[in-house]
């Protein structure tokens, strides 16, 4: 027994040795749910075997299996749909035809039905950037391959040897995910709004790979601002998770001041303003303490970007969101908000931190960038004509955050103008907080149910890149081969770095309402880092009842509202020990 222990560490120690990391995440396999489309059907048969529960094994019976020929020219082709979103490949199982010889095959991933049958033609933005998505493999005789690593729902497999057979027993997606527990939760008499916040999460839930990554298809990278609402929504739902600090530690790492994060002012700013945010939910002061180096160089270097008026001048690419990328007033309202924000978060850190001095001079500054606001808010009020514009919206929302503009006012002469017309999937977010901040919490619901409701409708199982309300009319879903005389939603619109099919089905960025719901309708507020103390102050709009659970460091929360018959809202509360609840 001792000989068998000793040889057993022995190997261990020998595959550790050579094992640089190991992968946490976990693999589940999804058969397909429906066939969307083939072409030749006369030369397949069995297809209804591809719905059979597999598992993942060749077998000698060469039963249950699809057969595909090919003959003449021509050659059978299949679009399989999984059902949902997954960040994954497949797994293709196959039997024993008479040749032994492999047998080619060509397999497009895509988010949409229109993205899976197009082709990479240097115009329509399909691509196999960041991930491959479109290409050719071989399959074995009697065997099993495996390919791909992307961002899908749909597959299409077209058949490329000519005069051959092809057995298949199995094709299933190969789903890796975090294997993690949703802690939070948020249940309404909205079926929308219920199914908007589990979206949400499960958007981010996607992202939340190797790293937190940005989009499970193309931007598969850490964009430090980008994950601002992913690290919100995570603290919503999730918890604590290390995808979080691991990846504010990689974008750290990679980025020596004087440098900015991502080549972008406004980055450098989010990732200091997560710091904070993500000490508040989480409360872990090992991690912030092993920060300080570098927040203290950040907060030093950002001072060193405002004139002596209090005016903002950061340097490098000076960016908010793509759909206000071409509006110079905009942004310039959004960064002295920004900063403002910061040097009000550095203040808070750097008394955590015990940097009294520099949390002093954050406090002066701020307090000299807000005497300085009302010249940047004119400029930028006298650049707006159409406040639904695209790119108008997201300065109001952050100055209205930084405390730089009257919150009823924005929201009532910006914000709310044509309802959701204007906003953006990543912006969104902090227009629905400013909306909050003004009280129009009705308002706010009714732009969550048109504006992400309205990708729902289109057949989104995960929230997009970005979204626009003007793309509606006469457009297809996503799940569907594009109907004669139809638009298509995904070939058809997008600008800037996401035209067309480049365009991102699944992105954290767009999750803002999921952690905006347990906000300010299920009502959680965090008062003391680590969730210690929390306020519990429910905004229902026009819902009847709403009910919920919210993670903290010290378990769940568990919360229940429900408007009574005189309109009041009873509210009950069931904390762990160490939380301490405030209500209004």
């Amino acid at each position: 027994m001792k000989y068998i222990l000793s040889l057993s560490l022995l190997v261990s120690c020998i595959l550790n040795s050579y094992a640089s990391q190991l992968d946490t995440r976990v693999r589940e396999y999804l058969a397909p749910i429906r066939i969307v489309w083939q072409q030749n059907t006369d030369l397949m048969n069995g297809t209804e075997n591809l719905f059979r529960k597999g598992n993942g094994q060749p077998d000698l019976v060469n039963a249950y299996m699809c057969v595909m020929r090919s003959e003449n020219g021509r050659k059978p082709s299949i679009l399989l749909d999984f059902g949902k979103e997954i960040q994954g490949g497949i797994q293709v199982v196959t039997g024993m035809p008479s040749s032994q010889v492999p047998r080619a095959i060509r397999v497009r991933f895509g988010e949409s039905v229109s993205e899976a049958m197009c082709e990479i033609n240097g115009r329509n933005g399909a691509s196999n950037d960041h991930a491959i998505r479109d290409f050719e493999m071989k399959l074995p005789w009697l065997g099993v391959a495996e390919v791909g690593n992307s961002g899908f729902r749909f597959v299409r497999i077209d058949m490329l040897d000519d005069n051959a057979e092809l057995h298949i027993k199995e094709v299933r997606a190969i789903s890796v995910y975090r294997d993690i527990s949703y802690k939070g939760s948020f249940i309404s008499n909205d079926e929308c709004l219920n199914k908007i916040w589990q979206t949400g999460a499960y958007t981010v839930h996607l992202n939340m790979q190797e790293f937190l990554w940005d989009g499970i298809k193309r931007d598969r990278l850490i964009w430090v601002g980008d994950m601002h609402p992913e690290v919100m929504t995570i603290n919503s739902v999730f918890g604590y998770n290390e995808v979080v600090p691991k990846s504010l530690n990689a974008i750290k790492d990679v980025t020596a001041l004087p440098n900015w994060m991502n080549g972008m002012s406004s980055y450098s700013i989010w990732w200091l303003l997560i710091q904070r945010d993500w000490f508040y939910y989480q409360g872990d002061i090992d991690y912030l303490k092993s920060q300080k180096n570098y927040i203290v160089d950040l907060v030093n270097h950002l001072i060193k970007h405002v004139d002596e008026k209090g005016v903002e001048k950061l340097d490098g690419t000076r960016f908010l969101d793509w759909p206000s990328s071409e509006k110079p007033q905009t942004i310039h309202a959004g960064l002295q908000s920004m900063m403002v924000m910061a040097m009000d978060a550095s203040n808070e850190l750097c008394l955590i931190l015990d940097e009294p001095e520099l949390a002093n001079k954050a406090k002066m500054i701020a307090k000299k960038m807000r005497k300085a606001a009302p010249a940047v808010r004119k400029a930028y009020l006298n650049s707006i004509k159409d406040p639904s514009e695209a790119g108008m919206k997201q300065g109001a929302a952050l100055m209205v955050l930084a405390g730089l503009m009257d919150a009823k006012d924005a929201n009532k002469n910006i914000i709310s103008v044509n309802g959701a017309h204007g906003f953006s999937t990543f912006y969104g977010y902090y227009m629905l907080r400013a909306m909050a901040k003004a009280g129009d919490y009705k308002g706010a619901l009714d732009i969550i149910r048109n504006y992400w409701g309205a990708m729902l409708d289109l057949g989104a199982t995960t929230f997009w890149e970005d979204f626009d309300l003007n793309w509606l009319p006469n457009a297809s879903r996503i799940d569907e081969i594009v109907p004669a005389g139809k638009k298509d939603i995904h070939g058809s619109f997008g600008a800037y770095c996401y035209k067309n099919f480049r365009h991102s089905f699944c992105h954290g960025w767009a999750s803002g309402p999921t952690s905006w719901l347990s906000e300010y309708v299920l009502g959680v507020q965090v008062v003391e880092p680590g969730c210690k103390v929390v306020r519990i102050v429910p905004h229902l709009g026009d819902l009847k009842w709403v009910k919920g659970t919210f993670p903290t460091p010290y378990g769940v929360i568990s919360i229940s509202h429900k408007v009574g018959e005189d309109g009041e809202v009873i509210t009950e509360v069931d904390a762990p020990s160490g939380v301490t609840v405030l209500d209004e």
